[in-house]
């Protein structure tokens, strides 16, 4: 299928199915996957297509750069770009049909200006724009009581069009939900006053995925869904309310490596560099092509499982650039047999994102996006996937 000797593997049925459960869940909420950070580690162009064909309204990215890729892989959907424009991208956004989060007059003019340049040379359409209301997370956007004076000054530049407002939770994840309910309040407020002053735009959207599993007040016109699309729950909180709202979301990345050598060493053998393990008996070592180059960080000395004929074995030695080793106990192993770092193996077996995290000490985002952005990506495509490049399609990446 590939001649890779350590690989992610992106399951596309598991996207779509995210997909769908989500948009049954959000309903008649509009869904807009994230797909920031080479849709965190899946691929951009190809989760994005998965995520389309699906049933996604629209898709998020965090930069300008991102949605520039997606339009040149020849993803024509409505792209939504959510950190504010600033003034000298203007042009490229009026160019190439994408939406702009603004929180400042500066960039809105420039859009405006970008817009009525490119009617004057035979494209007459405005860019559409989502204001960013700031609630509380305290990075971008206008403060509650300046958005209806900005709303309004937005509807005096005839090259935008304000198509949504927005904002973005900051602790949607947490335990206590007291704050991000404070902040949908604050910004309920702010919609409201929109509408009173007859500037209510059509869009109106703040859960990200924590918000979409757990807060469903706040599904509104349009939700944003990032790792949930990915198929892994933002918190336990999250998780409980997914499942008791029937929510099943399935992981669609694995992390795989081909076995390059078996050894058959006695105890008090010495493994790895600076000699931090000597087994404790005769034992089969084996050597995975994989390392701290391609995300494997070498945080995960001494802490770091994988599965072997779907039994879970230990790194041993600290990891290395390019390499670490399994103790495999007795287990049949041959040079060339796949072990599974991260994800689920052919037995059913699992080891997840959350669990890495757990033992780093940060999060699953992170973790997704350090293996797959890392390693050569092969997409598995099923029959329910229409346009899927056949069983499988491999792909290089940085």
């Amino acid at each position: 299928m590939h001649g890779h000797v350590r690989w992610v593997e992106i399951d596309h049925r598991a996207l779509a199915h995210n997909v769908k459960a989500l948009k049954a869940h959000v309903g008649p909420a509009q869904l807009w996957p994230v797909v920031k950070g080479r849709a965190y580690g899946h691929g951009e162009a190809e989760a994005a297509r998965t995520f389309l064909q699906a049933g996604a309204d629209g898709l998020a990215v965090s930069a300008l750069a991102e949605a520039v890729d997606l339009r040149e892989a020849g993803i024509d959907a409505p792209l939504f770009v959510m950190n504010p424009a600033v003034p000298w991208q203007a042009e490229t956004y009026a160019a190439l049909r994408i939406r702009a989060g603004v929180a400042d007059l500066e960039a809105a003019r420039a859009l405006s200006e970008a817009a009525e340049k490119a009617a004057r040379g035979g494209t007459a359409e405005p860019v559409p724009v989502h204001v960013k209301v700031d609630t509380g997370l305290g990075r971008f956007g206008v403060l509650p009581e300046d958005a209806v004076s900005f709303v309004k000054e937005l509807h005096r530049l005839p090259g935008v069009r304000v198509e949504g407002v927005f904002t973005h939770f900051a602790s949607a994840d947490e335990e206590d939900k007291s704050f991000t309910r404070l902040q949908l309040q604050r910004f309920n407020a702010v919609v409201s006053a929109l509408a009173e002053a007859g500037l209510r735009p059509p869009l109106v959207h703040a859960a990200n995925s924590p918000a979409t599993l757990a807060v469903p007040e706040a599904h509104l016109d349009m939700v944003r869904t990032g790792l949930a699309a990915y198929g892994l729950y933002p918190s336990p909180s999250a998780r409980r309310a997914a499942e008791a709202a029937g929510v099943r979301l399935r992981p669609a990345m694995s992390l795989k490596a081909k076995v390059v050598s078996v050894r058959r060493l006695p105890a008090g053998s010495p493994i790895g560099y600076g000699s931090t393990h000597r087994t404790e008996r005769e034992t089969t070592i084996v050597t995975l092509p994989v390392g701290y180059s391609d995300g494997v960080t070498r945080l995960l000395t001494g802490k770091l499982e994988v599965l072997i004929q779907g039994q879970r074995r230990p790194v041993v030695g600290r990891i290395c650039m390019n390499h670490c080793m399994v103790d495999a106990g007795d287990l049949p192993v041959r040079r060339g047999d796949v072990v599974t770092l991260l994800g689920r193996d052919e037995t059913g077996a699992e080891i997840a994102a959350e669990e890495w995290a757990g033992r780093l000490g940060t999060i699953a985002y992170e973790v997704l996006c350090m293996v797959g952005s890392r390693n050569p990506r092969v997409h598995l495509y099923g029959e329910s996937i229409e346009g899927g490049s056949g069983a499988c399609a491999s792909e290089r990446n940085g």
